[in-house]
């Protein structure tokens, strides 16, 4: 039987989930909210495959994710991906994640995905992968994406300066450019635009 950690931080999602994948054979080994567990409860469980539904502009998420990879690589992670943030998919690609599946897919549609990574496939949703395929790409630099998040926490440039070690006159420089690269008028709307697309 195959075993699944399932995380999910909405709990009545989370529970559909699980009924729905234990009513087709699956073993839900155990069910999380916070995706930074996963990796010690997955060494107790030794769980075939994780099923997350998570926040990818997330830096903590994802750092958690990579743990839990490189722990057990063995467990194949299922990312459950919003099909209007398709930038998160486009990030993850390249990577080791086995299955994207959009979390508005139809609960039949996500037992066969589930299936078929359990077999060892890899499986991209096709609306994900459509939605991935016209994503613009991400203009923003790695520098630009810290000095967003932290600006995005209401912080001054005098803050994200000292946060960031950099000068005042550089972080202003950086917001201007992510103004530009965003269209955004404000901090709060650019670091919206750039969630939304999966660049952060």
């Amino acid at each position: 039987m195959v075993s699944i950690l399932l995380i999910e931080p909405m709990s009545l999602l989370r529970g559909a989930l699980a009924t729905v994948l234990s009513a087709e054979g699956f073993k839900i080994s155990e069910q999380l909210a916070r995706v930074e567990e996963a990796a010690a409860i997955a060494r107790r469980l030794l769980p075939d495959i994780a099923i997350v539904g998570l926040d990818l502009t997330a830096d903590s998420a994802v750092a958690a994710l990579r743990q839990l990879h490189a722990e057990l690589p063995a467990c194949a992670v299922v990312l459950l991906v919003d099909v209007n943030a398709p930038g998160a998919v486009r990030g993850g690609l390249e990577t080791w994640v086995r299955g994207f599946v959009g979390k508005d897919t139809p609960p039949d549609r996500l037992v066969e995905y589930v299936r078929r990574v359990a077999a060892g496939e890899r499986v991209i949703d096709p609306a994900l992968a459509v939605a991935a395929w016209q994503a613009r790409p991400n203009p923003l630099s790695r520098r630009e994406r810290e000095v967003l998040r932290v600006a995005a926490e209401g912080r001054t440039s005098l803050e994200i300066a000292g946060e960031l070690h950099l000068s005042v006159g550089t972080v202003r420089n950086y917001l201007s450019s992510i103004m530009r690269k965003t269209g955004a008028r404000t901090r709060l709307e650019a670091f919206r635009i750039a969630s939304q697309a999966g660049w952060l």
